[in-house]
C-alpha cells in the first residue's frame, strides 16, 4: 500500500475544501439553520410530536442525512471530474499508484468532508433543540457508511459526467428529491397507506430511518433492513468503481 500517494491525493482534496471554506462548510450550516427556523418554528408549532419525539428534534437526523448525502456525492464527483477535465488524471493513472489507492484518496477525502459537515450540523442543531442520542455507535456507523457509500457514488458520477451540467444532474435531480421524499421531515407512518407502499420503494428512506433510530429508537423499517440497504448500496458502488478501472470506461481517450 502506497500510503504516501493516498495521503497526497487526500491532502490535495482537503486543501480545496479549506480554500472554499465558506462555500463548503458555512453555506450548508446556514441552510440547515434556515430549515430549523422554517420547519421547526412554522410546522413544529402545529405538529408538536412525531412518535413521541418533538418535531424539532425529529427532523435533525433527516437534515443531517440530507446534507451528508448531497455533499459526499457532490464533493467526490467534482474531485475526480476536475482532474479528468484538465487532463491531470492521466498523471495519476500513469504514476505508481494502484486504482484502489487513487479511489481511497479521492473517496476518503470526499467522505471526510461530508462527515465534518454532518458533525457541524449535529452540533448546530443543539442550539435549536434539546437533542439526545440513544445509540452513539450506531449513529457513527450509519453516518460513516453513508458518507463512504455516497462518496463512491459521486466518484462514479464524476467519471461518467462529460460536462458540468451532467456533474450536477444526478445530485440535484435524483438524490436531493429522494432525500426529501425519504422521510426527512416526516414519518412514513403519517402517510396514507397507499403512499406508504410507494415510500418503501425509495432506497434513501431506509438510510434515514436507520439513522433516526440511532437517535430516538424509532424507525419506519427494521434497523436490520436499513443496514442491509446501506451495505447493498455501498457494495454496488464498489462494484461500479471496480468495473470503471477494470475497463477504463471514460478514463481512456
Amino acid at each position: 500500500m502506497n500510503w504516501r500517494a493516498v495521503w497526497a491525493i487526500f491532502r490535495q482534496e482537503m486543501g480545496r475544501f479549506f480554500r472554499t471554506f465558506w462555500q463548503s462548510l458555512v453555506a450548508p450550516v446556514i441552510s440547515t439553520s434556515l430549515y430549523f427556523v422554517v420547519f421547526g418554528a412554522a410546522i413544529g408549532g402545529r405538529i408538536q410530536e412525531v412518535e413521541g419525539v418533538s418535531y424539532g428534534a425529529f427532523i435533525v437526523p433527516g437534515l443531517i442525512m440530507l446534507s451528508v448525502m448531497t455533499q459526499a456525492t457532490s464533493n467526490a464527483a467534482f474531485g475526480i471530474y476536475m482532474p479528468k477535465f484538465v487532463g491531470t488524471v492521466y498523471e495519476v493513472l500513469s504514476a505508481p499508484v494502484s486504482a484502489f489507492e487513487a479511489v481511497l484518496g479521492y473517496v476518503g477525502a470526499a467522505a471526510a468532508k461530508a462527515l465534518a459537515i454532518g458533525v457541524v450540523i449535529l452540533l448546530t442543531s443543539t442550539l435549536f433543540v434539546d437533542l439526545r442520542i440513544q445509540n452513539v455507535p450506531a449513529m457513527v456507523a450509519f453516518l460513516v457508511l453513508t458518507c463512504l457509500s455516497f462518496a463512491l457514488l459521486g466518484f462514479i458520477i464524476g467519471i461518467w459526467a462529460r460536462n458540468f451540467d451532467q456533474l450536477q444532474l444526478i445530485p440535484l435531480l435524483v438524490i436531493t428529491p429522494l432525500v426529501f421524499l425519504g422521510g426527512t421531515f416526516y414519518s412514513v407512518s403519517m402517510l396514507p397507506p397507499a403512499w406508504q407502499d410507494v415510500a418503501l420503494l425509495n432506497p434513501v428512506m431506509y438510510l434515514v430511518s436507520g439513522f433516526r433510530w440511532s437517535f430516538f429508537g424509532v424507525a419506519d423499517v427494521p434497523v436490520a433492513v436499513s443496514l442491509l440497504a446501506i451495505a447493498l448500496f455501498g457494495g454496488l458502488c464498489l462494484l461500479g468503481v471496480w468495473l470503471i478501472f477494470r475497463t477504463g470506461w471514460r478514463l481512456r481517450r
